[in-house]
């Protein structure tokens, strides 16, 4: 059994709220929203998927959303699983897509999803700053689903750890690299525990100067482990916190579909932080509608919550 040690020292600074906005970008923008639905750009193809946060009407007429190329129809919970609708023409189970010049496959799953999380794009861009800045970095990416932010590290110049406990993830992660013509950057797919790898990494005495951590609420690793956000997440950042180096550039947490405050997520950020100096920023991840162009911004649709340490 794991001793967790109390930690002293002052905690470090803070900045709250923050909200971090992903707005238009050339490979994705979010079109319009509203009435519990979102109806998002990605690459090519317009889709409509549901969305529990767009409490309001939509602002564009039934028109636009009627040319949509896929419709996400089945439960929408954010995990339930459902069946996709083309009402133009049937298309193909992936396509091509591209963002902060990395290249990967966007894919119609059962579970509404399509391989990437866009809102993301405001971690992976600091991510991409600190990687360019200076001095080579180590980049561990846990729960890092298709690659896409393992990806955009390695090409700017990180050695990446990429970690996920489905080998359907990695598979996918592994097509996404082949797609960039990425073969040869210097990135490790682990199909693992999360809990156990890190683990193992701390007994190892090895270092990372970036960690990213998207964890689920609920998860099963490749040999029936289970991990509960809630019972797991402060061990889990506690680890996290032992193998950074002294030099470490951040460590990012982002939470979906919890009941809970950033408030929660930052205290704890910035008492498993204590003692480290810097400075915890914690708050929402936020995607603004941008009209049938991208051009026209509009409401902020909230996604997610995030903390996220850096050392000054």
């Amino acid at each position: 059994m794991r001793r967790i040690e109390l930690r002293t020292g002052e905690k470090p600074a803070e900045r709250v709220p923050l909200i971090l906005e992903t707005a238009a970008t050339a490979g994705y923008h979010l079109i319009d929203s509203g009435d519990g639905e979102k109806l998002e750009q990605y690459g090519p193809y317009r889709i409509v998927r549901p969305e529990a946060q767009a409490l309001w009407p939509k602002a564009l007429p039934a028109s636009v959303w009627d040319k949509a190329d896929a419709v996400f129809t089945g439960d929408t919970d954010e995990d339930g699983m459902g069946r996709w609708r083309f009402p133009r023409e049937v298309l193909g189970e992936t396509w091509p897509m591209q963002l902060l010049d990395a290249d990967f496959l966007g894919r119609f799953t059962s579970f509404r999803h399509v391989g990437v999380f866009p809102e993301q794009l405001a971690h992976w861009s600091w991510m991409k700053d600190e990687v360019e800045a200076g001095r080579p970095l180590k980049v561990l990416n846990l729960f890092g689903y298709t690659g896409v932010a393992s990806l955009i590290a390695a090409k700017a110049g990180a050695e990446v750890t990429h970690v996920d406990a489905s080998k359907k993830a990695i598979g996918w992660a592994r097509e996404n690299q082949a797609l960039a013509r990425a073969e040869k950057l210097p990135i490790r797919w682990i199909c693992d525990d999360a809990m156990k790898f890190i683990q193992r990494e701390e007994r190892r005495g090895s270092r990372y100067d970036i960690i990213l951590t998207d964890p689920p609420k609920f998860g099963r690793g490749p040999n029936g482990e289970v991990w509960q956000l809630f019972d797991h997440l402060p061990a889990m950042l506690d680890i996290c916190r032992e193998i950074l180096t002294l030099e470490a550039r951040g460590l990012v947490l982002t939470a979906y579909s919890i009941r809970a405050s950033f408030y929660s997520i930052h205290e704890l950020m910035r008492e498993t932080m204590r003692g480290r100096g810097g400075r915890v920023e914690s708050g929402e991840l936020i995607i603004r509608e941008g009209g049938l162009d991208g051009s026209t911004p509009g409401r902020a649709l909230s996604t997610s919550l995030f903390s996220r340490w850096v050392p000054k």
